[in-house]
Order: structure tokens, then sequence, then C-alpha cells
């Protein structure tokens, strides 16, 4: 249990870092885009991951773990998603966060539609 913990730790920490600098990279804009191609970016990477892991069941657990759940769940940024719609429509951009939320949402799940089908065939 311990040793999970501590790989969550570690590649939730690698995939926060990565998100930072992504976030860096693009810097600020009107439209949250760095979150939003994170977002898409994770999707899809936690989409070829699993379906590696589905193609290969040696695939060791600890680095599922790692990788999943601790740099995809570093990297991708739900709660920031969050706040930047609630930010949106405080200061009413509800088109753009109609939009925001719909490309997240939609784009992402074929992101890891994608990623699964590149594995898995």
């Amino acid at each position: 249990m311990i040793r999970n913990i501590l790989l969550i730790g570690l590649g939730g920490a690698i995939g926060s870092i990565l998100r930072y600098g992504t976030s860096w990279v693009i810097g600020p804009k009107n439209f949250p885009l760095a979150t939003l191609l994170v977002n898409i970016a994770g999707s899809f990477i936690i989409g070829l991951i699993m379906a590696y892991c589905f193609k290969n069941e040696s695939f060791s657990d600890n680095w599922k773990l790692f990788l999943t759940t601790g740099i995809c769940g570093g990297f991708t940024t739900f709660s920031t998603f969050s706040l930047e719609n609630l930010q949106l429509l405080q200061n009413g951009k509800f088109a753009m966060a109609a939009c925001y939320t719909l490309s997240s949402l939609l784009i992402g799940m074929v992101a890891v539609w994608a990623g699964f089908k590149l594995i898995s065939g």
C-alpha cells in the first residue's frame, strides 16, 4: 500500500510539473487553451496506457498506477477546468463556457477512444 501511494505521488508530481510547463509554454489566453490541450492529451495518453495494459496482462500494476493515477491524474486538470468554466460564466461569457465544456468532454472522449484503438487495434 505504501509503495502504491509513493508511486502515485511521484507520478502526480511529474504530471503536475508537466501541466505547469504546458501552461507556461502556451501562456495565458482569453480562452483556456492550455487546460483544454492538457485534458485532451491526458485523455489520449490514458487511453493508450489502458489499451496497452489490457493487451499485455503481464504489465505491472505498479507501472499502471504510476502512469495513469499518478502522471495522468497529475497532468489533467478537471478541477481547473471547472474553475475556469465558473470564471467564464461569472464574466458573462456563456457561449465560450459552453464551447469549452463541450469541446473538452467530446474531444477528450474521442481522444481516449483514439488512444485505446491505436494500441488495441
